[in-house]
């Protein structure tokens, strides 16, 4: 079946350091993954469309991937990163629409796991930016924890014309085995319907040397239940998901866990969601 992967990074410390990439669990990220190094594999599972994903707050970073996508078939799109909260936020949209493979810009996304403010999603100024990303026709990629889930519901809430695309499922406790109040949290925000999600970087939030698909299920069961699988993404996380496992092994892993879906369905999850959502 072929495939979409809606999310997945790259990165070349030469360029750039990753920051982020702190700890002994994540030193085995910190060197350079190229997509040289994600497309056989990719392609051996029938991916044969991406998504590639913003990783850090600099405004070269966009640029620089549209770059890529523009020189290479398999990036179908970018989620790209600009400051939401600067007063010309249409006018640099448009600017990096002009650019370079400027075309595969889909969407914005922001760290907002990084923010303290579990309200940052609803200051004033952001919301500006993001009703400018709505204007501009980009998707707004949400990377949360859980507890800043309820501000996702109500940021997406006040703006019902943008698009909101949650990734990994909002990072529940898989570890731990709670499922609330995630679950509750998620239901409230896959209520609106401006909202899809990403069943990406799940690997990572479980136990990274023992997980199995049945410590998965109960929060993709979860996800099906609330936004049903048309409005749901197949993400593999690369490389994040490398300390945990291989593309393959996540690829794997989420087909066992919708299987029980029809094939339309699947087709929907692994595929056509994506291309509707991001306009591939």
């Amino acid at each position: 079946m072929r495939a979409v992967d809606a999310h997945h990074h790259v990165w070349d410390l030469s360029v750039r350091d990753q920051d982020w990439i702190k700890g002994l669990e994540l030193q085995p990220l910190r060197r350079n993954f190229h997509l040289a190094d994600l497309e056989p594999e990719a392609r051996a599972v029938g991916v044969d469309r991406t998504v590639l994903v913003q990783t850090v707050t600099v405004p070269e970073e966009t640029p620089e991937f549209l770059t890529l996508a523009a020189e290479h078939d398999l990036i179908a799109g970018v989620v790209g990163w600009t400051d939401l909260t600067r007063p010309d936020i249409a006018d640099e949209l448009s600017r990096l629409r002009e650019l370079p493979g400027g075309a595969f810009l889909k969407g914005i996304r922001h760290q907002v796991q990084g923010e303290p403010d579990p309200q940052w999603l609803l200051r004033p100024e952001v919301r500006r930016g993001l009703a400018a990303v709505a204007r501009a026709g980009l998707v707004y990629d949400l990377v949360v924890l859980p507890h800043q889930l309820p501000a996702c519901a109500e940021a997406a809430a006040r703006l019902p014309q943008l698009t909101f695309a949650l990734d990994h499922l909002g990072k529940p406790p898989i570890a731990s085995g709670d499922r609330e109040p995630w679950a509750s949290a998620l239901r409230a925000l896959a209520a609106l319907p401006n909202t899809v999600a990403k069943l990406s970087g799940l690997v990572t939030e479980a136990d990274p040397a023992s997980w199995t698909t049945a410590d998965l299920r109960p929060y993709t069961d979860t996800a099906l239940e609330a936004f049903g699988p048309d409005r749901l993404m197949f993400g593999s996380d690369w490389p994040v998901c490398t300390t945990a496992a291989t593309y393959t092994e996540v690829h794997t892993a989420m087909s066992e866990l919708t299987a029980d879906l029809g094939d339309a369905e699947r087709r929907a999850l692994f595929e056509g969601t994506a291309t509707a959502v991001y306009g591939l």
